[in-house]
């Protein structure tokens, strides 16, 4: 697959001006979104990746295509995933309701650039050494291992919103105790004193919160989509269509998110899967097996797994009481 400098020109001029009209113009002021302009928003965006997803398709051929929707897929599965610990974060730093969807912003684009930076790193470590497959092959089957145990875990919603750089950045500034709107620093006379100083705010312990759970985040999902296409054009275009709309995507699901019961483990087989896929790869580009599966096949796994995780979790979910609730009818 060969993609010109002005294709990659274009495409880049596009998403740019797709990501500034949706920072500063729809979200110019910080706002909760409604319900349409969620469900427009987020209907613009997946057309959009589908319509894209033709584009490649005609543009090269059937496999592109097929492999562009099986990576969007399985990042768009992985950001929802990752909506779970932005609203954990949300709810243990108290962000008030109307700065969430400045504070999602930021965290988006920083995942815009670090997934970006780990896509040039990934390719160039692919073109120079086959055998890393087999280093991101193992690391995604560990991943999987991860999040099952996740799940059975108790209490892993604990240090969602304390991670290392949280307290780190808690020792080396003085903060507020309230937000002041989208600032993340201002300058305060505390009571008593001869002149003011600086302080951050809130919001910057929730951007460092979002920035550093961001990067854990593209440790795992870049690794995934290479396994299902090497090219990264289609690696880079799939992750940013899986990153947009996502903030109208935590407002539009609110409580739904905690639904999808199931998620996890629906993400731990396609990482399992995709992480063996791999091995075989590599294991068939050093002429050690004569076959490699299909990338078919693993849209189809992708996509049965992702239908009965959701219908799984939602049944699961209407006969569960809500918490605090006793089961009494």
């Amino acid at each position: 697959m060969h993609v010109s400098t002005l294709t990659w020109i274009v495409t880049l001029a596009i998403l740019v001006a797709v990501l500034v009209f949706d920072v500063f113009v729809i979200g110019r002021k910080p706002h909760e979104p409604s319900a349409k302009e969620c469900g427009i928003a987020i209907s613009v965006y997946v057309t959009g990746a589908l319509l894209f997803a033709v584009f490649v398709w005609l543009t090269w051929d059937m496999q592109q295509g097929t492999e562009f929707i099986a990576g969007w897929l399985t990042e768009y599965s992985l950001s929802v995933d990752n909506l779970f610990i932005f609203l954990i974060i949300m709810s243990k730093l108290k962000v008030p309701r109307h700065l969430q969807q400045f504070a999602l912003m930021v965290g988006i684009i920083l995942a815009l650039v670090l997934r970006g930076l780990f896509i040039a790193l990934g390719a160039a470590l692919i073109s120079a050494f086959a055998w890393v497959f087999f280093i991101f092959g193992a690391f995604l089957v560990y991943t999987a291992v991860g999040l099952v145990r996740d799940y059975f875990a108790t209490d892993n919603d604990e240090d969602a919103g304390d991670n290392f750089a949280i307290r780190l950045v808690k020792r080396r500034f003085r903060f507020t105790d309230d937000f002041h709107g989208t600032k993340l620093r201002v300058r305060l006379a505390p009571p008593g004193a001869r002149r003011a100083h600086h302080y951050m705010t809130p919001m910057f312990l929730v951007v460092v919160a979002l920035g550093s759970t961001d990067l854990l985040f593209a440790l795992d999902s870049i690794p995934a989509i290479y396994g299902l296409t090497q090219q990264p054009y289609l690696v880079f275009t799939a992750n940013v269509f899986a990153l947009m709309g996502l903030r109208q995507l935590y407002f539009l699901l609110g409580g739904m998110l905690k639904r999808l019961v199931y998620l996890s483990l629906g993400l731990s087989v396609i990482l399992a899967f995709i992480g063996v896929k791999l091995v075989l790869h590599a294991l068939y580009h050093y002429g050690v097996i004569g076959f490699e599966v299909h990338t078919l096949v693993s849209l189809g796994v992708i996509v049965v797994t992702l239908v009965v995780t959701a219908v799984a979790s939602l049944i699961k979910s209407a006969h569960t009481p809500p918490a605090g609730s006793d089961g009494a009818a």
